[in-house]
This record gives C-alpha cells, structure tokens and sequence, in this order.
C-alpha cells in the first residue's frame, strides 16, 4: 500500500481541525473577553531505513540517513491571552481589567474564572455574571446607591444621593502561572488545571495583575483578517493533501493494471 494515502489523510485531517478552530474563532469575534484558540501541530514518527552516519561496507560514512515520515497529528489547540480592545459603554457594571488577570465568581459550587466583565445585578443586589455566577469576593449595591466608582487598585465605592459613601468594597483579579493551560467550559468561563497551576487572587495593580477600570468593557482579541487567511490557508492546504491522495491512487491503479 502507498504510504501516501494515509500521511495525506492526517494532513486532510489536521486542516480540518485548523479550520474548525478558526471557525470558532469567527464566531465569537464579538464575544465580550472571549480569547482566540490557535491549533498547534506536530510531525508524526519516521519510517527509518538508513540511519546518517552509518559506516558503509566500503569503510565510508553515510552522510544523510533515509527517513519518510508518516504524517501529522494534532499537537494542541492553545488560548492566546493577549489583549482584547477596550469599548467605552458608560455602564456602570462593564469592568474590564488591563493587563493580567481574571474575575472570580462561583459558578454552582466551584469558584471558575473569567475576561468578562460585563456584569449585572441579582434580586438580591449582588454583582453577578449574566449567567447568575456571582463574583467573589461578593460585592452588594445598597438598593438606595445612586453612583458608583471603582478606582483602579479595585477599591468599589458606592454612593447615595447625598454622595455620602453607602458602601465600600474589595475587588481583587487572580493571575495563573500559566493562563494557556486553563480548561474553557463555555459562558466565559475557565477551569484551573494541573497545566494552569492555581490561582493567585491579587490586588489590582501589585505584583503584576493588572488593573480595573469601569465603564468599559475587553472585547474579542480576535482579528478578523487574521482568521481570514488562516482559513483560505487551512482550504488550500486541504486540497493540496487531497490531491496527494489522488495521486497516491492513481499510482495504485496503474500498479493494479500492470497484469492486463
């Protein structure tokens, strides 16, 4: 059997998980905090039939070995922290955090992490998620507040009419070793893992967490032409490896036909 058929068919195959990826990421081009996922590859094991550096017969060397190798296969599919734009909302309770970090907020009974800061109130004034995760630590809104301010070290201040102070409250981000290795779960929302490492709850601004501002919101890091030529890229490479396969069976119907 011509080995080309199947290292042709992982090559098919690992295009159409790129370009899965990069549909996912065009979908949620417009998602509030949502952070791109890049497919990463690797080369599969090498049939070895000369190894360089093998000393001939003749007393020689053998300069280059002979290894063909037998395809592709998925190496992981990694999130891309990178900066999301800002956009100015004028809403109170949009919060976005520049530089390192994620909110915390109990999702059930296991506290998870997010980008997204567009939050909203409860029944019972608490900061929630639109799903109804709180943030952690809890933070209420007196019902008679009239302003809020969050300053930038996460100090939430809430004021009446009068601008007397209603309440005053902690806002802290939490920052991970390594923020590719957390599991996305959907709704915003990620799991720490053994490859994440735990988290570090921190207040905004000191050792290395970023800072929060309100009123804003971090869009999608998400570049629509990037993920253009990632696709038309993907396409292309599909076909090339299609073709590869019709030729690798084109050269088998010939072989076949040798006996007529």
């Amino acid at each position: 059997m011509i080995r080309a058929l199947w290292t042709a068919a992982t090559g098919m195959t690992a295009q159409q998980m790129k370009t899965d990826v990069t549909a996912n990421n065009l979908a949620n081009s417009s998602t509030t905090g949502f952070k791109k996922s890049k497919a990463n590859f690797e080369d599969l094991m090498y049939q070895t039939t000369l190894v360089a550096g093998q000393t001939t017969p003749g007393g020689g060397q053998v300069p280059t070995g002979i290894q063909v190798g037998m395809g592709v296969k998925p190496a992981g599919v990694q999130k891309i922290f990178t900066q999301g734009d800002y956009v100015e909302t004028g809403n109170d309770l949009d919060i976005a955090i520049q530089g390192d970090g994620f909110f915390k907020v109990l999702h059930g009974d296991e506290e998870l992490y997010t980008r997204a800061g567009n939050f909203s109130l409860d029944s019972e004034g608490y900061i929630t998620t639109p799903s109804g995760d709180r943030l952690q630590p809890e933070i209420a809104i007196p019902a008679e507040a009239v302003t809020i301010t969050l300053q930038d070290n996460g100090t939430f201040t809430t004021h009446g009419a009068d601008e007397s102070i209603l309440s005053t409250d902690q806002m802290n981000v939490s920052t991970f070793i390594n923020p590719g290795g957390l599991f996305a779960i959907g709704n915003n929302l990620f799991r720490p893992t053994e490859g994440s490492g735990t988290a570090v709850e921190k207040i905004p601004g000191e050792d290395g967490a970023g800072t929060v501002v309100n009123n804003y919101l971090e869009m999608s890091n998400v570049s629509i032409v990037e993920e253009m030529v990632a696709m038309i890229s993907g396409q292309r490479t599909y076909e090339a490896n299609s073709k590869s396969i019709q030729t690798a069976d084109a050269m088998l119907s010939t072989a076949t036909g040798l006996k007529r």
